[in-house]
């Protein structure tokens, strides 16, 4: 497949780009586990069909030390007995906020379970963090990126 666009090169998307790299960076050392923030990029990019960051997303996880049982039971969390109820609070608020249209948005449910888990600030990274991975999505899947020729670290 080649892509519509290259998006590094693209006079508009390139200069776009740099704001929404720059956006997504403010989650690290937010206190949420780099572990549970790779988990919901995964999540996310699984949902929206993104291969180009599953690609990045998955390497980086492993590279990091994610063990490939985790990785592979990331689209099955809610029966899976290797994520924490912290992390499961993280995914299941990926999964609401990346399905808005599916349902009435992010009920007070999901909410009031993150929150038990997790600090405002905490709150305000990974509601960054799965709205920057989203966005990353939608400019991936619409260009048709390609996957499979990420190497960890390349775009550091």
């Amino acid at each position: 497949m080649e892509p519509r666009l290259n998006l590094f090169t693209n006079p508009t998307l390139g200069k776009m780009l740099k704001h929404v790299i720059a956006a997504a960076k403010a989650a690290e050392g937010s206190g949420v586990p780099a572990p549970t923030l790779n988990l919901v990029m995964i999540r996310a990019s699984q949902i929206n069909g993104c291969s180009g960051c599953l690609d990045m997303h998955v390497k980086d996880a492993a590279e990091a030390g994610e063990t490939a049982v985790r990785l592979a039971l990331v689209a099955a969390w809610r029966e899976a007995k290797v994520f924490d109820e912290a992390e499961k609070a993280a995914l299941e608020l990926t999964e609401a906020g990346t399905r808005i249209a599916d349902s009435a948005g992010v009920s007070d449910e999901v909410w009031e379970k993150a929150a038990k888990h997790y600090d405002e600030a905490q709150l305000g990274a990974l509601v960054g963090c799965i709205a920057m991975i989203n966005t990353f999505n939608r400019f991936n899947v619409m260009t048709q990126q390609p996957a499979g020729d990420y190497v960890p670290g390349m775009y550091s």
